[in-house]
């Protein structure tokens, strides 16, 4: 057998992530090792901090990147926070709820569902039903755009409701950061967390997290031990804090170049501006959803309640999704995402994601559909 080196293909992603990763970042990944204790590395985190913060728009002092994908930033959230026999109101609307829910059930505690339509926004007014018929609730836990399905949700409204009934609250970011407006200050998320790989076109690996000061009060709390050592806050706080003027202790080694990544990505949005980057997918779509309705291409989510950046289409009837995908593949190197759960076989996922929302990439996507339908 004869292994050579791997020299992958350069794809068009549009599909639910990862997405396509700029030049600046990709540079950024290749810059020179250098070790996760030393000064420079250490200035180049409290920079990186300081970029999340912007995007999270958040002062929150624990802000930062988990050193693993977004699955782990979603159970950091749950594991520090939610102890033992504690009630969690859990808002499900596609697959990403129904893992919150699994991360509360296997921390021994409550798990409430607020159970949604798929392909839908969490409802406001059965949150506040459910929190009414359940006054015991610690906390409110949904997903903020759901990929699954392509819906977003009303995170401010919602917030607010669990704030009414003295909830903290633990948002799913994932594929909503730096796509479309969110405000953690404003908003008040006591704990939220997203991926490196959707609209902040990194490479994948990376989990930005922020905690807020009620979160972090009821981290300092706890009862019980957190039960996973790699991802409990309490130690890795003291990573990411400036401690006696910039020594850190140590906690795991970093994914130095990875994070050298994710600090060009961050600084690419700082430069666009938060708010140019959202109206950019905004645009971005209303071309796409242009395009597919002259296809006869239909929208699983009403407009109202639409992702911008995860477009979840219905396959058209007499249409093979896998035939599909694999033309589009093989002939135009461009990806799209199949529908996931109940809407599996039945729908497409067309990401515009950070870098991959651009003009180029939506003429490409609607000519290459037009084509593999016929």
């Amino acid at each position: 057998m004869t292994i050579t080196s791997f020299n992958p293909p350069r794809r068009t992603l549009m599909g639910p992530g990862p997405s396509d990763i700029s030049p600046q970042v990709l540079a950024a990944l290749s810059k020179p090792t250098i070790g996760h204790l030393d000064p420079l590395f250490i200035g180049m985190m409290d920079e990186l901090k300081t970029l999340l913060q912007y995007a999270f728009q958040t002062k929150n002092d624990i802000t930062m990147a988990v050193s693993a994908p977004g699955s782990a930033g979603m159970e950091t959230c749950f594991v520090n926070l939610v102890e033992p026999g504690e009630t969690v109101i859990v808002c499900i609307n596609g697959v990403f709820g129904n893992r919150m829910k699994e991360n509360v059930e296997r921390l021994g505690a409550t798990a409430v569902v607020v159970d949604g339509e798929w392909g839908r926004a969490v409802d406001p007014a059965q949150l506040d039903a459910c929190l009414k018929a359940h006054p015991e609730a610690k906390f409110v836990a949904f997903v903020h755009a759901e990929t699954s399905t392509g819906a977003l949700s009303d995170a401010k409204t919602l917030c607010a409701i669990a704030k009414q009934h003295d909830c903290l609250t633990i948002v799913d970011a994932v594929t909503s950061l730096g796509g479309v407006e969110l405000r953690v200050d404003d908003w008040q998320i006591d704990a939220i967390y997203s991926g490196s790989q959707k609209c902040l076109s990194c490479v994948p690996g990376l989990s930005p997290v922020s905690f807020s000061p009620a979160a972090v009060e009821k981290i300092k709390a706890r009862t019980t031990k957190v039960q996973s050592w790699f991802l409990d806050q309490t130690l890795v706080m003291d990573y990411w804090a400036d401690n006696a003027g910039g020594k850190r202790s140590y906690h795991h080694t970093a994914p130095v170049n990875s994070l050298y990544a994710l600090h060009e990505s961050l600084l690419n949005l700082y430069n666009e501006g938060l708010e140019n980057a959202w109206k950019r997918h905004a645009d971005q779509h209303k071309a796409l959803a242009t395009g597919l309705a002259e296809l006869g291409i239909k929208f699983i989510v009403p407009e109202s309640e639409r992702l911008p950046q995860l477009n979840a289409v219905y396959i058209p009837e007499g249409i093979d999704d896998v035939n599909v995908r694999s033309y589009l593949l093989n002939e135009f190197n461009l990806e799209i995402g199949a529908g996931l759960g109940a809407f599996a076989g039945k729908a497409w996922r067309i990401g515009l994601m950070g870098y991959s929302a651009k003009n180029e990439n939506v003429l490409l996507c609607l000519a290459a559909l037009k084509q593999a339908l016929k």
